[in-house]
């Protein structure tokens, strides 16, 4: 029973990924690049458009996202002389979602780029325009997604003819288009409410329906708040309510001003107030490919070689074995060795091949999903599979049924973790092998100094280079057992069997059921009171066909047989358990906490607009470094006081759930999970803060960051 629950669990982040919402984006956004000539002219600027139709109830997002989500973004990949401009984004639509107010497209959208070609072009050689179009789609969960766009063009010697077959696509996309207003906009401040008089818009205030603001700035109103309207003979005045009223009011709101007036049905009117702020690299402007390429080949002679890579992840491996997620699994498998000390050395050698073997199988399946998963456009990272709570759910049953094989209430043979007489030989080196598919998968919510880089530059990298540096990184997690089974001195001084062992063995069990009940913990934090129910459920259920199938091997035939088919029943219904938890799973994970604020990408965009110092902490429930870094260093009085002093604010982010924001993030600093911390000074580049952190090492880089004069007092601790 063990072993199959074992093998499961690790591919149980591909059964997962539909539960998560990693269903294929290709479902979800048909994505298509669409030029508006059918040739292009050396010289002469034209148009392309960026197609995407989505599901049904589905939508993407506008540049400013609204209360959550992210906009769409292309990379292009153009000839050389050849530049994009940025995209020209259609008005948007209010899309509301649960509590959160939303900004973006439903059913389909165009998005318009220029691009403009080289002074010159051979006219024999077609030019082919090239991009990848990274997007996130969202109905009540969220799929990111990618896509990549090509389309090849022949050079034109005379006038350029646009393609008839997609007029009427580019006149739907720049009617979308917002038009400049007639009149500047004028911005009063009422308490904690601004008033938006857009001037002359040409329209009948008696015809105007509605009318809806969307301010480019993220962070600047109420998203969710309802905006009044008043229209009459002296203009229209839409009343919005302030983000942050402590904050000082903005002297000019510019954004886009969406009328729907009466008319045959409904007529929509948009009108663009104030100047758009140009796009940040980081936020998805277009670049210049050919400008650029000088700046990344610069950028790759610093990265990792594979070599470099492969190094770190082996220290990393090796490092793994002392983290708590492993420790007591590779303890209980050298208790195992202890029954094998009397076996021929070669066979004790084959028994650390079979865990090398188990555990080099794990890592490189684990990495195979992952990196299969990635290339088809799902934003995930290391650890991803402890997203689910289907499989934190079947790792906690997993870690019950072996703790109760520790206890003795149950015997399961030595197939997982070596124990037992009864087996055959290859029932032994079966044992070994899964005992390294267990310390592979319950080292995934740990991370070890080295593994980070190591991990984030296998997945930028092409497959079979990503597969070669896990292979290193399971190597170094089983080198100290494969060592300890090669080396007959140390097989030596080992202590013969006795009766200490069974003692030791159930001592070893309590670890175990701690592991499984912070796994419950880590449960609690992803779905609600029925979920947890449901997972609570799961694990009596475990328990009684434990000891219903030890019930069954003291019967006779008969009463075998029927303990038998309850315990296959109960552990059928603690999968069906397991299986349901996603219907009450929690969309979104708060980690705010004492002095802390949730991390969002508007916030801390705006902290740093300010310059203000900013600690974000990329954090999960699952990951076991994080919350030893949190409490005996980020948690210490010392350090929270010092952010205090320093007006340094306190941003965290939690991964325990799916967040693109935050895998952004990670990937932008060449990470593919948790923990992160930055350190923002408030001018230039973060400072990236170890793994592994101890108070002294925070302080240490706390002092550097200058402190805001009269930060208590002005109320700036976080």
């Amino acid at each position: 029973m063990i072993r199959l629950l074992s093998l499961l669990i690790l591919f149980l982040g591909a059964a997962s990924a539909g539960a998560q919402g990693f269903k294929a984006p290709t479902d979800l956004v048909r994505s298509s690049l669409v030029a508006e000539p059918v040739s292009v002219r050396a010289g002469e600027p034209f148009t392309v458009a960026l197609r995407m139709v989505m599901k049904p109830g589905w939508h993407v997002y506008w540049r400013n996202p609204g209360d959550s989500g992210l906009p769409p973004e292309m990379v292009w990949t153009l000839t050389a002389g050849f530049s994009a401009g940025p995209i020209r984004w259609p008005a948007p639509h209010r899309i509301p979602v649960a509590h959160l107010m939303n900004y973006g497209y439903e059913g389909e959208t165009a998005l318009l780029v220029t691009l403009t070609p080289p002074p010159s072009l051979d006219p024999a050689a077609p030019v082919r325009l090239s991009g990848k179009l990274s997007y996130l789609v969202c109905e009540t969960e969220c799929v990111p997604g990618s896509a990549t766009l090509s389309l090849t063009l022949p050079v034109a010697s005379g006038p350029v003819r646009t393609d008839p077959a997609s007029v009427a696509l580019f006149a739907r996309a720049r009617a979308a288009l917002p038009k400049p207003a007639p009149d500047p906009a004028h911005l009063s401040v009422e308490g904690d409410r601004l008033v938006l008089a857009p001037g002359r818009l040409g329209l009948d205030p008696a015809a105007i329906r509605t009318a809806h603001f969307f301010p480019y700035s993220e962070t600047a109103i109420d998203n969710a708040a309802a905006q009044e309207l008043k229209a009459d003979a002296s203009g229209l005045r839409l009343t919005l309510v302030r983000a942050t009223p402590t904050d000082p009011p903005p002297a000019t709101l510019p954004g886009v001003l969406v009328v729907e007036t009466d008319g045959d049905g409904p007529v929509r009117h948009a009108f663009a107030l104030g100047e758009e702020p140009a796009v940040a690299p980081a936020a998805g402007q277009i670049p210049d490919v050919a400008a650029s390429a000088p700046a990344a080949s610069a950028a790759s002679e610093d990265a990792l070689t594979l070599l470099g890579a492969a190094g770190l992840a082996f220290l990393g491996g090796l490092i793994l074995n002392l983290m708590p997620c492993v420790f007591p699994v590779l303890s209980i498998k050298v208790l195992s060795l202890v029954r094998h000390s009397g076996e021929a050395p070669a066979r004790v050698r084959l028994h650390g091949l079979a865990y090398t073997a188990g555990v080099l199988a794990s890592f490189l399946a684990l990495a195979g999903l992952l990196i299969a998963l990635k290339g088809g456009g799902a934003t995930i990272g290391w650890g991803f599979q402890l997203q689910s709570p289907l499989v934190v759910a079947g790792l906690a049953y997993l870690l019950l049924a072996m703790g109760l094989s520790l206890s003795g209430v149950v015997h399961l043979g030595g197939g997982l973790a070596g124990f037992g007489d009864g087996l055959a030989r290859r029932g032994g080196l079966e044992g070994s092998f899964f005992t390294g598919v267990l310390a592979t998968v319950v080292a995934t919510p740990c991370t070890a100094p080295f593994m980070g880089a190591a991990v984030g530059f296998a997945l930028t990298q092409s497959a079979p280079t990503g597969l070669a540096v896990f292979a290193s990184l399971g190597l170094g997690l089983a080198l100290p057992f494969l060592l300890l089974t090669a080396w007959p001195g140390a097989l030596a001084r080992l202590p013969r069997p006795g009766a200490w062992m069974e003692t030791l063995k159930g001592a070893l069990a309590f670890p175990v059921y701690a592991t499984a009940a912070w796994l419950v913990w880590v449960l609690a934090q992803q779905v609600g009171p029925a979920g947890l129910l449901g997972g609570l459920l799961g694990l009596v259920l475990i328990a009684f066909a434990a000891w219903a199938w030890e019930q069954g091997r003291r019967a006779g035939p008969k009463a075998a047989r029927l303990a038998q088919i309850c315990a296959l029943a109960a552990l059928l219904g603690a999968g069906g358990l397991a299986l349901g938890l996603d219907r009450d799973r929690v969309v979104a994970v708060s980690a705010a906490g004492e002095g802390a604020e949730t991390f969002t990408q508007a916030r801390l965009d705006a902290l740093l607009r300010e310059g203000r110092p900013a600690l974000v902490n990329m954090t999960a429930a699952w990951c076991i470094t994080c919350q030893v870094n949190e409490r005996t260093a980020l948690a210490t009085e010392s350090v929270r006081s010092a952010l205090a002093d320093r007006g340094i604010a306190y941003l965290k982010g939690d991964w325990t759930n799916q967040n693109p924001e935050i895998t952004r993030l990670l990937e932008r600093y060449g990470r593919s999970g948790v923990p992160l911390y930055l350190l923002y000074t408030g001018a230039g580049e973060p400072v990236v803060l170890p793994q592994i952190l101890t108070k002294g090492t925070v302080l240490a880089a706390l002092e550097a960051v200058r402190p805001v004069a009269g930060a208590r007092s002005a109320g700036l601790a976080p």
